[in-house]
């Protein structure tokens, strides 16, 4: 049950993220979908979704450690991570005072130069942590850097910061006079 768990998680992290579209889904400015129109698009992709039901989600939900998904009122979203051309709203908020993020060295080289900027994505992803940070800088890259960001102090003077979840915040675009380099 567990890899098919993951195997769920995966799935609507990428409808909600990236092509909703493709599933007859359209999220509201705040991402969300109502559950029943993402269970009948999962009813379709896979013999083995066939049944599944709002407790599924559920429980992909309460056993996934990365905080993915919100479920609420009947309707679902993905917390972060979206590459669709609509920019989903945020609610602005205060982060906390350091933030860090990791990539490789030869990004590195022009985050110092240019800022942090979303590319693909709606937003700048920042890890509360160093772990995760380097975790996610490792997926393309085994030797990552970890950039600290500061992020109060870059809210102080008006860059936007969003709360993701528990691990992660969000931020528009960050210069790169807010960014410190730590080690490769």
């Amino acid at each position: 049950m567990e890899k098919n768990i993951i195997q769920l998680s995966r799935k609507v992290s990428y409808i909600l993220r990236h092509e909703p579209w493709l599933y007859e889904l359209e999220l509201n400015d705040e991402g969300w979908v109502p559950v029943n129109e993402l269970l009948s698009a999962l009813q379709l992709i896979r013999r083995e979704w066939v049944n599944i039901t709002e407790n599924d989600l559920i429980m992909m939900i309460q056993q996934s450690s990365k905080q993915r998904h919100e479920l609420k009122n009947g309707k679902i979203r993905a917390l972060y991570g979206h590459s669709t051309p609509d920019k989903l709203l945020k609610l602005p908020a205060e982060p906390p005072e350091i933030l860090y993020h990791g990539t490789t060295p030869k990004i590195a080289l022009i985050i110092a130069k240019e800022g942090l900027k979303p590319m693909g994505r709606q937003y700048v992803h920042l890890s509360v942590d160093t772990e995760t940070a380097l975790q996610v800088g490792q997926r393309k890259c085994l030797k990552s850097v970890l950039l600290t960001i500061k992020a109060k102090e870059a809210f102080q003077n008006n860059v936007n910061f969003y709360k993701g979840n528990d691990h992660v915040w969000l931020a528009d675009n960050i210069a790169a006079k807010y960014i410190e380099q730590v080690r490769n």
